[in-house]
């Protein structure tokens, strides 16, 4: 959102206890996000999970961890457990999508959202906040997918480059998940971003990607 934007909400929120959402971003503190969703499509999904974690500087803050389910959703058929592993029955607890989203505001504030796939999560909060609080989310995004690639073509200048997660985390030598739910992806996404601003990136040495 750029500054014009941002200072309209401003304007229309002035009183609301959201206005400080689109005061100027931290630029120390970060949060990586993960969402679980009924499908892929933006425009059809519902919310299953949200999951996140606070970046501040180069730490990870694994201690204190955003992580809810959402009451089932009507869209929630045997095609999108699949995608994401949670029934009905899983989800018996899950918060409303207001509820949810009220909770989140409070966890990440204005800050930089950080995550893998990131505006396609992004998307679906748009969605969800301007149905549920009238407003879109103001956060900046950083695309961890996009920052690996740039430095990797720093190094490797037209070079066929693996963008799946596992690949990543593989080659940063970071831990990888034996589940793929929206917190372990956030921790992943999270590491990655850490990685990549405060440390060097490791030679490649898979021939996976060279042409």
């Amino acid at each position: 959102m750029n500054w014009l934007l941002r200072h309209l909400w401003s304007y229309k929120l002035e009183g609301s206890a959201y206005q400080y959402l689109f005061d100027a971003p931290s630029k120390q503190e970060f949060v990586s996000l993960d969402c679980e969703t009924t499908s892929l499509d933006p425009e059809r999904a519902d919310l299953v999970s949200i999951a996140a974690v606070k970046i501040n500087d180069n730490r990870v803050l694994l201690s204190q961890p955003f992580d809810i389910r959402l009451a089932a959703p009507h869209s929630l058929d045997s095609a999108s457990v699949k995608i994401h592993q949670l029934r009905h029955q899983d989800l018996h607890d899950g918060l409303n999508e207001k509820e949810a989203l009220q909770q989140l505001l409070a966890f990440i504030g204005n800050r930089p959202l950080v995550g893998y796939h990131i505006r396609y999560d992004k998307k679906i909060l748009d969605i969800a906040c301007r149905k549920q609080l009238g407003f879109p989310l103001p956060n900046p995004l950083i695309e961890v997918s996009q920052l690996y690639q740039e430095q990797l073509e720093k190094q490797l200048p037209n070079a066929y480059i693996d963008l799946s997660l596992d690949a990543i985390c593989r080659h940063l030598d970071l831990p990888l998940q034996d589940k793929h739910d929206a917190l372990q992806d956030a921790i992943a996404a999270a590491l990655i971003f850490v990685r990549l601003t405060h440390g060097d990136l490791p030679s490649l040495k898979s021939p996976q990607h060279h042409r």
